[in-house]
């Protein structure tokens, strides 16, 4: 009997070691995310019980966009109809063309600008792309000063090596009738990033925006795409962009929609959704 001890023994001494090396070998804990209060600990388990629970999987709120950049460019700006000689210049948009530095933009029938539309409408999709984790960049911090210029606006886009660039505007048609969203992107393409990477941002904004509940321009482009060789900041991009037309200022339906900030919220919420699309393709 004394000899079964002593064969049980290093048995038993064996397994202890075994069962305290498993904490080394561990995987190592998931990166910090929000925190879940852990389950209680009791200090008296079940007698009956002999198996270990399965650890409880981590949880995050980590997006598959989530660490990319996006450059966001509201057209126009609230100074420009204050500085004409500062928006009139001159400068480089790209296949041998110059343009005006930048343009007071449309406005609604009653006067709602589209310098205010486009600021509006970008702070709410940055806002929605900042919470899921993603790098927002804005051409402009405010609605009261004057351009950047559009060149610059592309450079901006570039230095932050954008994922994606989406410039926000609303037209000013005043055609009878004319109504709807169009995405126009850079065609043909001066470079990689202008050709499939931005045609199928151009596509996935145009179809998120449509089942989003948007109808497709009736007066430009075609089935709300926009093929474009004369917009600068698209031109002078390196990076995936394209420039989103919201829809007619003028036609009253959408002009009632754009002065909501309901329709606002709308029109954002479907941006945001387009981009993150995009970036988890």
């Amino acid at each position: 009997m004394v000899a079964v001890r002593r064969a049980i023994a290093p048995l038993l001494l064996a397994g202890a070691l075994l069962l305290t090396g498993c904490s080394d070998d561990a995987p190592a804990a998931p990166a910090p995310g929000p925190s879940t209060p852990s389950a209680p600990v009791t200090s008296s388990p079940s007698p009956s019980s002999t198996s270990v629970a399965p650890p409880a999987t981590p949880t995050t709120s980590a997006t598959p966009a989530a660490g990319k950049v996006v450059v966001l460019d509201p057209g126009h700006n609230g100074g420009n109809a204050a500085h004409p000689a500062e928006i009139n210049r001159p400068v480089p948009a790209g296949r041998g063309q110059t343009k005006p530095c930048n343009t007071t933009g449309t406005s609604t029938d009653a006067g709602y600008p589209e310098h205010a539309f486009t600021f509006d409408v970008a702070q709410r999709v940055g806002k929605s792309l900042s919470d899921k984790g993603i790098r927002v960049v804005y051409t402009r911090q405010n609605d009261s000063g004057v351009g950047p210029c559009v060149d610059r606006r592309a450079a901006i886009g570039n230095e932050a090596d954008a994922d994606a660039v989406v410039s926000i505007h609303a037209d000013g048609s005043t055609t009878a009738g004319a109504n709807g969203f169009h995405v126009a992107y850079s065609s043909p393409p001066l470079n990689a990033a202008q050709g499939e990477p931005s045609t199928k941002l151009a596509q996935v904004v145009r179809d998120t925006m449509r089942t989003s509940g948007f109808s497709t321009s009736n007066y430009i482009g075609g089935n709300g795409l926009s093929a474009r060789s004369d917009l600068a900041g698209l031109n002078l991009s390196t990076r995936p962009a394209v420039l989103v037309e919201c829809g007619n200022m003028r036609n009253a339906a959408e002009a009632a929609r754009m002065t909501s900030a309901d329709g606002r919220q709308q029109y954002a919420s479907a941006i945001a959704a387009a981009i993150e699309a995009y970036l988890a393709s």
